[in-house]
């Protein structure tokens, strides 16, 4: 099943998308996928029999992120692709290694965008802003201390998000969170497909591109930790609950790794795309 949030006549609810249709309820909405997953299983039943629902065209629609608040920081890995890792030995002049545990940071819940939402670039702030497409991994089952060969169970879907980065601030302050958390920087979507239709999330293309120029193209095989492992360390220290959303790191092609370096300007568009959910196409604008 894809679930969206959407706004349709003024009104925010949950949609089923299927092919150029979206299913809604005629009454009683989910103002978003949030609100569906805290009442998982009467929602499913609802929208698993599409003839109980309204069918409209998708050009009729405007997206949010399927998670428009999150209750919780979006967590997210730095270096878990090894490919991220040896172009950032490259770029910071010395020897970097694959880590040994998870490098875990977060986003600001303030940082989510729609999935083709304008993305604000504010100069006197930022003069680097960088990209780093991910698959988003939606938590549907809470629980702490969660084993990986039981990680699974806590998945309810996967979702396309992009780590947008200010560069010049997570090297200013040593650390990740001011550098990730500009307003918007985080665009979700345009669905959350659940674990049941889409099988394997440790197979699927993974690419950006900016103003149709492929910059990162990579497979999420090559996470150097997996799903299961993530989950399992995450939970060891906090408990995991509905809702949160896990962003499992970016593959190599990161504008500040090139030569030159290159950073989204005004007018840029960003596309970011994972095989099997959809893509994510957002304008860069000054303001």
């Amino acid at each position: 099943m894809k679930l969206a949030t959407i706004t349709y006549k003024n009104t925010q609810c949950v949609a089923r998308i299927e092919d150029e249709a979206a299913y809604i309820q005629s009454v009683g909405h989910y103002i978003d996928v949030l609100e569906f997953l805290d009442n998982k299983k009467i929602a499913f039943e609802t929208f698993s029999e599409l003839s109980l629902l309204q069918k409209i065209d998708t050009k009729e629609i405007c997206f949010l992120a399927p998670i428009p608040r999150p209750r919780s920081n979006v967590m997210c890995l730095g270096l878990n692709y090894l490919e991220h890792v040896q172009e950032n030995t490259k770029l910071m002049g010395r020897e970097i290694s694959p880590p040994e545990f998870p490098i875990v940071f977060t986003k600001a819940p303030s940082a989510v965008n729609s999935p083709f939402g304008d993305i604000e670039l504010d100069s006197s702030i930022t003069k680097k802003l960088d990209w780093e497409v991910e698959l988003g991994v939606i938590i549907g089952k809470g629980g702490k201390g969660i084993k990986s060969k039981d990680a699974m169970q806590h998945v309810f879907g996967y979702t396309v998000l992009n780590d947008v980065t200010a560069r010049d601030l997570q090297r200013q302050h040593k650390q990740f969170f001011i550098g990730k958390s500009l307003d918007g920087a985080c665009p979700m979507g345009p669905v959350i497909v659940s674990a049941d239709e889409l099988k394997d999330p440790h197979n699927l293309r993974i690419t950006s591109r900016v103003n149709g120029e492929t910059q990162q193209d990579s497979n999420t095989q090559h996470m150097i930790f997996n799903i299961p492992q993530i989950i399992e360390i995450l939970s060891r220290s906090r408990t995991l609950e509905v809702g949160d959303v896990i962003a499992t790191g970016t593959p190599s092609g990161v504008g500040a790794a090139q030569d030159p370096a290159r950073f989204l300007m005004p007018g840029d568009i960003l596309e970011s795309e994972i095989e099997s959910i959809g893509v994510l196409r957002n304008k860069i604008i000054s303001c």
